[in-house]
């Protein structure tokens, strides 16, 4: 049975939902998949031997990644790149198909510009906006944001860009990585 680790960072918890998601999917595939914060992976370690395949997934914040996904990945990146591996990011740009795919997303081609790690798989997931969980200095900067790239500003707005369909996909493409 192929196994699957799937790493994530998360601020609001969306891209943990998709990490589970893509879990669940891996099970269904026939694999096992565990998923791991890499806040707890720093402190509980990994035992990266167990797994055939890692993923490892961040959402873009304000135009950029959290600096502990950086830190975790030059601290890791021998085991990343010693089997298959892949990186998804998170982010509400790809609501639109020419930003959902590797070379229309700006802020994957960012992450590839500063990571030292070259994962031979990339996946580019649409996130969400959820304007009333957020603070009210978040809200605003994400309302320019919006203003900006034509999404939607009204400060009740919750929707949910994330294709589910597309994100099981993935999980059982994983699999096919080992």
């Amino acid at each position: 049975m192929k196994s699957v680790l799937v790493l994530y960072w998360s601020r609001g918890g969306h891209t943990a939902r998709i990490a589970r998601r893509i879990c669940e999917s891996v099970g269904e595939g026939g694999g096992r998949a565990e998923m791991m914060d890499i806040n707890e992976a720093v402190h509980e370690g990994v035992d990266w031997g167990r797994y055939d395949v890692v993923a490892f997934g961040a959402p873009v914040l304000y135009g950029t990644y959290h600096k502990d996904v950086f830190a975790f990945i030059a601290q890791h990146q021998a085991p990343l790149e010693a089997k298959p591996s892949s990186f998804f990011n998170v982010s509400v740009v790809a609501r639109t198909p020419e930003k959902a795919t590797i070379e229309g997303n700006r802020y994957m081609q960012k992450f590839l510009q500063l990571s030292p790690w070259r994962p031979k798989d990339l996946k580019v997931i649409a996130g969400k906006v959820d304007y009333p969980s957020w603070a009210w200095y978040e809200r605003v900067m994400i309302q320019l944001i919006m203003k900006y790239t034509h999404g939607p500003t009204d400060p009740r707005t919750v929707i949910d860009y994330t294709d589910w369909d597309d994100v099981r996909a993935y999980g059982k493409h994983l699999l096919a990585l080992a």
